[in-house]
């Protein structure tokens, strides 16, 4: 695997440490800025949207830079982003400041992912997208707890200072650890790069991704008060608990990687019918304390750790560039919006069992996206999709290197 995979990882895991940072420091926040724990929590909702609809503009914006260009224009705009937020005088500063860093985060992961994807074989590209996506499980694992620890001791700017020297250092690393390589093949204008997604397939492609996050979100978003007011845990285990399940989502993530590239379609299949029948185990034993960690355990295995078995699908069906790629990363985000609000409306309507149970549903949704592939695969095992190699192709054919590449 290139060392420059390893460094866009560090990169992902930056930009990730920032989204969540917001989680682990709401009571300081809204101390420190005047204003509600709710409309702190508003400021999560402010990123996410950000990525999802600002990411793939600023992708358009970059179409024509080569892939480590583009992210080298991306660090400094995130860096301003994070400054703005540490020295944030009021909550509209707060505001830009996640709007700022929500867009061009979305953008780094498409860029991310497509010049990982570009430097390696095709046929471990699976493997390349899960060390990339390790930084988001990293992220999540380490760099949470570690920029709480740090706002809860120093204040909660420290906390965006951190990740302002976070940003900067993971700059330097693919600056030194990236070489420079020319676009992707095919890429170049707006209207080249939206041919990709005149296939239906792709968009089906896309659906099921937002309800992989999405079952696996409407349970993690309220895995705290689950955890604290059904199962019984005191408050002071849940952060180990969580701890646990960043763990899982580590090793699940380590897994798919291996096997995405040659059993996509069945990886997939696999883990939404297991994410469905722990979601529904959960909801059903939550009372139970050892039946409700393994199942949350199984959540964290099976859940977002298809991520690199779903862009290894989405990049056979459409392509492997950076718009196609910051696109499907804004339904995966999109999934975290449905997900943690459907999942808000069911607590808020049946309890607290709700969004395990609505979880379970949109685990099932996604199976049923898979169904015209799986018919596809059983009738045409051997059809090539339009735009490029089969999607549902377990073994795809190694293409050329091209100009700049390296094995």
């Amino acid at each position: 695997m290139p060392r420059a995979v390893h460094v866009l990882a560090f990169g992902i895991f930056a930009m990730v440490t920032s989204e969540f940072v917001v989680a682990g420091l709401m009571p300081q926040m809204a101390d420190g800025l005047g204003v509600t724990v709710p409309q702190i929590g508003y400021l999560i909702t402010v990123f996410a949207l950000s990525m999802a609809l600002g990411g793939p503009l600023l992708s358009i914006a970059l179409l024509r830079l080569p892939p480590k260009t583009a992210l080298m224009v991306l660090f400094p705009l995130f860096l301003a982003g994070n400054v703005l937020a540490a020295t944030a005088s009021g909550y509209s500063a707060m505001v830009v400041a996640r709007i700022i860093t929500g867009v061009v985060s979305q953008a780094f992961f498409g860029v991310a992912i497509s010049l990982g994807s570009q430097l390696t074989r095709p046929e471990i590209r699976g493997r390349a997208v899960a060390v990339i996506l390790n930084g988001l499980m990293l992220g999540t694992l380490l760099g949470l707890p570690l920029a709480t620890l740090t706002g809860e001791r120093y204040g909660w700017r420290a906390a965006f200072w951190a990740i302002s020297a976070l940003t900067v250092a993971a700059a330097l690393c693919t600056a030194i650890g990236v070489r420079r390589t020319g676009r992707p093949e095919g890429s170049g204008t707006f209207r080249s790069e939206l041919t990709a997604f005149r296939a239906p397939r792709l968009w089906l492609t896309l659906l099921t991704s937002t309800m992989v996050i999405g079952a696996t979100f409407s349970a993690f978003s309220y895995l705290n008060p689950i955890l604290t007011r059904v199962t019984g845990f005191s408050s002071g285990t849940v952060p180990l608990l969580l701890l646990a399940y960043g763990a899982a989502t580590v090793i699940g993530n380590t897994v798919v990687g291996r096997l995405a590239d040659r059993h996509t379609l069945p990886v997939l299949l696999l883990g939404l019918s297991l994410n469905a029948v722990f979601l529904a185990g959960f909801a059903l034993l939550a009372r139970f304390e050892g039946w409700a960690v393994l199942c949350m355990l199984g959540i964290g295995l099976v859940g977002v750790t298809m991520n690199p078995a779903l862009v290894t699908r989405v990049q056979r069906t459409g392509n492997a560039r950076p718009l196609v790629n910051t696109v499907h990363s804004s339904f995966i985000t999109l999934g975290v919006v449905l997900g943690s609000a459907l999942g808000g409306l069911g607590l808020d309507r049946f309890g607290l069992r709700a969004p395990l149970w609505l979880g379970a549903g949109l685990a099932v949704t996604g199976l049923l996206t898979l169904v015209p592939d799986l018919l596809r695969r059983t009738e045409k095992p051997g059809a090539a999709g339009p735009g490029g190699p089969s999607a549902i192709s377990e073994h795809p054919a190694p293409a050329p290197l091209h100009a700049g590449q390296t094995p």
